[in-house]
C-alpha cells in the first residue's frame, strides 16, 4: 500500500536534563549566549498537543504519526496509551536517525534535525514534516500533499538577494533586526542553488511540507559531506540549508512538483503582532476554509491573557468538544 506518513519534530525547553545538556554545551562552546539558544527556540507551551489532536481530527488518513525529540516523551504520547492510535504514534530519539553522526550530538538545531528525518526507521516514501507549532485546521486530503509521488508546495517565487536590490536592502535591515526571518531565507535561497536555480528561488510558507524519502536518501547518498556538513551544527548556523527547500526544488526541477495557490496558512506569532491583529487573523480563518493550516509561533512569549485567547481559539478549532461549548 501507498502510505503516508506525519513526522513531528519536538523538545520540551523546560525539561531539566534537556537544560543541563544544553547548558554544558554552551560552556564548552564559551563566549557569550547566542541568540540561536535562546529559550523561545526550546520552550513547549503545549503546541504539540493541538498539531497531533489535528492530525488525528482532520487526517486520520495518515499510517503513522514518528514524533522525533531528545530522549525525551511528550505528554499526549502517554494519553494515547490503550487507545487506537498507541500503536500508530512513535516516538523517535535523535539517536536513531543520527547513527553515523553521533559526535553530533546532542543537537539543539532543527535544520541539522530535519536533515535526517528521512532516516527514520520504517519511515513510508511518503510523508509530510510538521513543526510542532504547526496543525491543521480542516479536514485535508492526501492528495493536498502529494498528486501520486509529486509533492505539492505552498509559496511562491522570489528572486534570489543577489539579484533584487529591494530583498538584499531586506535582509540587511533583517540582520540588524530580525535577523531569523534574514537567516531562514538565505537557507531558502541555498537550498535552491544545490538544485541550479541561481536567478530565483520557491520561498515556502510555514506550513507542513511534503518530502520524500528515496528523493532525500539519493541527493545525499551522491553527496555525503554536504550532509555531514549541514548536521555537524548543533546550534543553527548561517552556513546550513534547508532540506525542505532542498526537496521542494529537487522536485520542481524533475518535474515532479505541483504548486498549490488553494488552501492557506493562518500565521499566529503573538511575540510580534498585537491582539487586534491575531483576533483579525483567527477571525479570517473561522470565515474562510480555504485557511487549512496554522501556525503558532513562539506560545511561550505570549502574555497569560494572549495565549488563553489564542489556546481557546485552537481548542475550538481542533477539539470537538470544545467546539460545543
Amino acid at each position: 500500500m501507498n502510505h503516508i506518513d506525519a513526522v513531528i519534530t519536538w523538545v520540551d525547553g523546560r525539561d531539566p536534563a534537556h537544560q543541563r545538556r544544553l547548558a554544558a554545551f554552551l560552556a564548552e562552546r564559551g563566549g557569550d549566549r547566542p541568540a540561536t539558544a535562546h529559550a523561545t527556540r526550546f520552550d513547549s507551551a503545549d503546541e504539540i498537543d493541538y498539531c497531533v489532536a489535528s492530525i488525528q481530527r482532520y487526517a486520520p488518513w495518515f499510517r503513522r504519526i514518528y514524533i522525533v525529540t531528545d530522549r525525551q516523551t511528550p505528554a499526549v504520547v502517554r494519553r494515547l496509551a490503550g487507545t487506537a492510535w498507541s500503536e500508530r504514534v512513535r516516538v523517535v530519539d535523535h539517536g536513531e536517525i543520527f547513527a553515523g553522526f553521533e559526535a553530533f550530538l546532542p543537537t539543539f538545531n532543527s535544520r541539522a534535525i530535519i536533515s535526517l528525518l528521512w532516516r527514520i526507521p520504517g519511515l513510508a516514501e511518503r510523508f509530510v514534516y510538521f513543526n510542532d507549532d504547526m496543525l491543521l485546521l480542516r479536514p485535508v486530503r492526501d492528495k493536498d500533499f502529494f498528486h501520486d509521488n509529486a509533492l505539492v508546495l505552498r509559496g511562491r517565487w522570489r528572486l534570489q538577494s543577489s539579484y533584487s536590490w529591494s530583498q538584499w536592502l531586506a535582509r540587511t535591515r533583517a540582520r540588524h533586526g530580525a535577523e531569523d526571518e534574514a537567516n531562514s531565507r538565505d537557507a531558502q535561497e541555498a537550498a535552491a542553488r544545490l538544485v541550479g536555480y541561481r536567478t530565483r528561488y520557491f520561498r515556502l510558507y510555514h506550513s507542513p511540507h511534503a518530502l520524500l524519502r528515496s528523493s532525500l536518501e539519493a541527493f545525499f547518498a551522491a553527496r555525503p559531506r554536504l550532509l555531514e556538513a549541514n548536521v555537524r551544527h548543533r546550534l543553527r548556523s548561517s552556513q546550513q540549508f534547508k532540506v525542505e527547500g532542498l526537496a521542494a526544488h529537487l522536485a520542481l526541477a524533475n518535474g515532479n512538483a505541483v504548486v498549490d495557490r488553494h488552501l492557506r496558512v493562518v500565521q499566529l506569532d503573538p511575540a510580534a503582532r498585537g491582539i487586534g491583529d491575531l483576533r483579525q487573523r483567527m477571525g479570517h480563518a473561522d470565515a474562510h476554509a480555504d485557511d487549512a493550516f496554522a501556525c503558532v509561533q513562539s506560545l511561550d512569549m505570549a502574555s497569560a491573557d494572549v495565549a488563553r485567547e489564542i489556546k481557546g481559539w485552537l481548542d475550538r478549532r481542533v477539539y470537538p468538544e470544545a467546539a460545543l461549548r
